[in-house]
This record gives structure tokens, C-alpha cells and sequence, in this order.
């Protein structure tokens, strides 16, 4: 059964969450415990997500990963030992067939969603793909992506809301979005809470953020509907090799999860 054939038999909202990028077994393990733990408790389905390597980096000098192979291993270890899927960025086609042996969800990144050979590669893995919407794209313009998808012989397609670009350095998340995509795309969407709170283009070169406002990207999305949660977390952000700045402190996590858990059950109740 795969995700999205989970979420099916599940009345909670799904959980995609784990660190920007693998920095090595120990960590990718302590993370996906950690998480299985709580989501386990309160019946989420839960994803493990860590990037196998990071293509799209605004320094020459910024961590792209521990490579490929050795990172994709380590997202099978935790798939086999916590018998949970596991989801990783794919860049390229090329990526896209190498990922495909290793991980259960090929991610197409914001930036690349539009990308028509790396849509029909990521379909034709027979995997489930998720598209992030691009920072610059419409809700409503989503639907061509994922039919690129479905037009490939793949039904099993989800699509995040990642925020839209606003001025050079913000993004600001629009919820009529996460309905809209819904009823034009006919398949699941989740909310990202950490990626839309990201500062891009600072002129140090490293992105920024504003993780204490995770919750409140959360809320509001499982609030309006949203089928599922992208959250990306790690044990100490201020000294994660990537995407540090707007990632959700682990522990804070638990506390997190029982307040959205509370707040889908009051939605589905209404």
C-alpha cells in the first residue's frame, strides 16, 4: 500500500517530515524514531524526508550532500527499519531513476516544477511523485504539472504549498490556494510550513527564515483543509548543514503534532 492509498483509509491529515538533506546515518535514524514515535501514537501516516544531495544552492561552497549512493542507502535503512516510505528531492532525470530503487516518493523541488522531462521521468518510475508548487505558479496552473504525470501513465500524484514569492526576499502563503488546488488537481495537497517561511536572496548568500511562526503555516493549513504536512526537522537547525534557518527544532515536534491532531479532528467534526 502506498501513501496515497494510505491516506485514503486514514481520517488524519498525513505527515511528510525529516531533515533538508542526510548528513549521516545516525542522524536520519534519530530523526525517523523520533517522529515514527509520535506519529505512530497518534495514527499519522508518516513519510521520512531527507534530500540526498542539494542541487539548487545559492554558494558554490554550500553542502550539496555526503553522496548520492551513500546518502539513498541510508533513506533505505530507515525505510526498512522503521517500515516507514521514505520521500527525497529529485533533480534531474537522471536522479529520478536512481532514486526511484531506493525511496517510495520522488519530490519534484519548486523551482523545477514545470520541467517536463523530469515530471515524465519521476511518473515513469512507477513512484509517487510529489510536485511542489513554484514559487511563481498560480494554483490554478498546478493542474498542468500533475497531469504531466497522470499523462504518463502515473495516477499517484500529490502537490505542496510552498508560498509564492512576494518582493525578492519573502514569500507569503495564500490558503484559498490549498482549496483550489484540491479541486483542480483532484489529488492530495499538503501544506509546507517550513520551506513557505523561508527568506530567499539575502545577500550573504545563505537563505533565512522565521521558524517561530512553523506552527502557525501548520495550523492554518490543517485548519483550511489541507490533506497533509511537510515539515522538515532536525535536533539542532542552527548547525544543520542546509536549509537551517526555517527548520522545526525536533523537539518541539511532539508538542506540535498534538495541537494539529486536536485541530483535524475539530475540522472533521464541524
Amino acid at each position: 500500500m502506498n501513501i496515497i492509498e494510505k491516506i485514503k483509509d486514514s481520517d488524519m491529515f498525513f505527515l511528510l517530515a525529516g531533515p533538508c538533506v542526510i548528513e549521516g546515518e545516525e542522524m536520519a535514524l534519530k530523526i525517523a524514531e523520533h517522529v515514527s514515535e509520535l506519529t505512530n501514537r497518534w495514527g499519522i501516516p508518516y513519510v521520512f524526508k531527507g534530500s540526498f544531495k542539494k542541487a539548487n544552492r545559492s554558494r558554490l561552497d554550500s553542502f550539496t550532500g555526503i553522496g548520492d549512493v551513500k546518502a539513498l542507502e541510508i533513506l533505505a535503512k530507515v525505510r526498512k527499519e522503521f517500515q516507514i516510505p521514505v520521500v527525497t528531492d529529485v533533480h534531474s532525470p537522471e536522479d529520478a531513476v536512481l532514486a526511484a530503487e531506493y525511496v517510495d516518493v520522488l519530490q519534484i523541488p519548486a523551482f523545477l516544477c514545470r520541467q517536463t522531462d523530469l515530471l515524465v521521468a519521476a511518473a515513469r518510475t512507477g513512484r509517487v511523485v510529489n510536485v511542489k508548487k513554484g514559487q511563481f505558479l498560480s494554483p490554478e496552473a498546478m493542474r498542468f504539472a500533475v497531469e504531466k504525470v497522470r499523462e504518463s501513465n502515473n495516477p499517484d500524484v500529490m502537490v505542496t504549498e510552498r508560498g509564492t514569492t512576494f518582493g525578492y526576499q519573502d514569500l507569503v502563503v495564500d490558503y484559498r490556494g490549498i482549496k483550489i488546488m484540491q479541486q483542480e488537481c483532484h489529488c492530495p495537497v499538503v501544506i509546507d510550513a517550513t520551506h513557505s517561511l523561508q527568506q530567499p536572496n539575502q545577500a550573504c548568500g545563505v537563505t533565512g527564515g522565521q521558524p517561530a511562526l512553523i506552527e502557525t503555516i501548520a495550523k492554518a493549513g490543517i485548519a483550511v483543509g489541507a490533506d497533509g504536512l511537510f515539515i522538515e526537522t532536525h535536533m539542532d537547525p542552527p548547525h544543520a548543514k542546509s536549509d537551517g534557518a526555517n527548520m522545526l527544532r525536533l523537539d518541539l515536534m511532539e508538542g506540535l503534532l498534538e495541537k494539529l491532531v486536536r485541530i483535524r479532528e475539530a475540522v472533521r467534526e464541524s
